[in-house]
């Protein structure tokens, strides 16, 4: 039989039962649009954590650990040999902060192919003096610009700019949580003294924010060399090494052969935040779960819907078999009575689903944890798009496929002697 003429007294089905028709398409509507607004909001909020965490965290960290000698001074004994040798109270091994040959390794890493960038740094712990207060901490001593470029460092200040820490020999970037305690501001001087009680007068010349308080009230950033003269170290002293690389997917290997190959501690992302990215998954699979949940319970509505439209049109579907209609013609016209409402709510809860995002997209969010974000975080990624319409007529064709399978066996004689 014509397709054309099967969709259109499909269409004429769906137009005289126009009420139950928009019942449908709307449990399609709603739950398209709830799975739009609901997987984009979850995930933008996701990503705006998981950036807060990882745009900091790099791919791999290397540096030398401090801890106790796996072979003690006994093992090395030979009349002890066989024996199972305890030893009590294990101390960790006198061992040099310092990274050997720190600079050619940096330049070594800086070729290999995968990694982006290797950044040298210096931490060091000082205590903040600013007239009366004294406050523990943590500096540390950067390439300011480079961790611009690599590790999004310029969307955490807030104050002051990388270039003015990069142009102050003795300027310094302080936290916000530390700024505050400390009644700090750009332009004011503040003492650092390290360790060795060694005080040394530095200008503020910025303020960031990461978001994370711990860090905040205790973390600040000087230049590399500043802090190697405040030290009193050479410029070859280095404690740690920050990789980024081109494909995270790399960072567990290369930190193996990194660990292995010059006998440091090298901790891959993933090994860093395990727990973190724990918690991103099942927030994601909370986030899919239910929006799944909401275009399954739309296609159990236009199930339920096109089995009622069935027995109201039983008379219909008698005379269409009786003047020459097959089963399949009877099956293929109700199949795509689901189809059409399946698109058309499909298409409108895409709109509606934009729509909230757009709306969320602009509502002010203000926090002073997260003082470079102003509006709430929507990702508007085109692939979830894609997935609700497949989703949306996928769902209406198994809905209508049961009824349309009960319509093709319906026996018209039977129908016509009943009535």
């Amino acid at each position: 039989m014509n397709s054309w003429l099967l969709f259109s007294i499909a269409r004429t089905h769906l137009l005289t039962k126009l009420k139950q028709t928009v019942v449908a398409a709307l449990g399609v509507t709603f739950g398209i649009g709830s799975y739009i607004t609901l997987v984009s909001f979850m995930t933008g909020l996701n990503e705006m954590l998981d950036s807060l965490i990882l745009n900091q965290t790099p791919h791999i960290h290397i540096y030398n650990e401090i801890e106790p000698s796996e072979k003690q001074p006994i093992a090395n004994y030979l009349a002890f040999e066989d024996a199972i040798n305890v030893v009590q109270s294990v101390k960790p091994k006198q061992n040099n902060k310092k990274i050997h040959n720190a600079l050619p390794l940096i330049d070594k890493l800086n070729a290999n192919k995968k990694v982006r960038g290797a950044l040298p740094q210096l931490n060091s712990q000082i205590f903040y003096i600013s007239g009366p207060i004294k406050l523990a901490g943590n500096l540390k001593g950067i390439d300011i610009l480079k961790e611009v470029a690599l590790f999004n460092f310029g969307d955490y200040i807030i104050k002051g700019t990388a270039q003015d820490l990069q142009n102050n020999s003795s300027g310094i970037f302080l936290g916000a949580g530390v700024a505050e305690k400390m009644s700090l501001d750009i332009g004011d001087r503040i003492q650092i003294s390290t360790i060795d009680n060694g005080i040394f007068p530095l200008k503020v010349v910025g303020i960031f924010q990461s978001g994370v308080a711990d860090l905040d009230n205790i973390q600040s950033y000087a230049n590399l060399k500043t802090v190697q003269r405040v030290l009193g170290v050479p410029n070859n002293y280095i404690t740690d090494i920050n990789l980024k690389l081109h494909d995270i997917e790399e960072a567990p290997a290369l930190a193996k052969t990194i660990a292995s190959q010059y006998q440091l501690k090298a901790v891959d992302i993933a090994t860093a935040n395990a727990q973190f990215e724990t918690g991103t998954a099942i927030r994601n699979l909370i986030t899919y779960a239910v929006s799944i949940t909401l275009l399954i319970v739309a296609g159990f509505g236009i199930y339920n819907i096109l089995n009622m439209l069935i027995y109201e049109k039983m008379n219909d579907i008698a005379i269409l078999k009786a003047i020459g209609f097959s089963g399949k013609d009877v099956q293929f016209i109700f199949l795509s009575q689901a189809m059409i409402i399946g698109l058309a709510g499909g298409i409108l809860g895409l709109g509606i689903g934009y729509l909230l995002s757009v709306i969320i997209d602009r509502v002010p969010f203000e926090t002073e944890a997260l003082p470079t974000i102003s509006t709430y975080p929507v990702d508007f990624n085109i692939w979830y798009y894609i997935i609700g319409i497949l989703f949306a007529m996928i769902s209406t064709f198994f809905a209508g496929y049961l009824p349309s399978l009960k319509a093709k066996r319906i026996d018209p004689v039977e129908i016509i002697r009943g009535q």
